[in-house]
């Protein structure tokens, strides 16, 4: 028998996750990070955002638990936390990038 909490919770999640990477340069940024950590001037070079939005969307993923960081010397270092978040990319990337 199906758990309809459960089932609410998971669907509430899922739909906040979804929300989160309907943003292309979120996206883009998780895509990036999910083959490894990688510093600020790092992603703004590969994916040429600019550094107002750049940071606000990084600030995005890490108030929703996504992304962490570390310091190195001056520089800051994202990674990828959610393993949920990572599995998903991995699906996303098998699906419109692979050729």
């Amino acid at each position: 028998m199906i758990d309809m909490g459960h089932m609410q919770q998971a669907a509430q999640e899922a739909t906040q996750m979804l929300r989160v990477l309907a943003n292309e340069n979120r996206l883009l940024l998780l895509c990036q990070l999910s083959q490894g950590e990688k510093s600020v001037g790092e992603l703004e070079t590969l994916l040429g955002i600019r550094q107002p939005t750049l940071s606000q969307q990084l600030g995005v993923l890490r108030n929703e638990g996504l992304v962490q960081t570390r310091r190195d010397g001056k520089q800051i270092i994202y990674r990828v936390v959610d393993e949920r978040a990572q599995r998903l990319l991995e699906t996303l990337y098998g699906m419109y990038c692979s050729c």
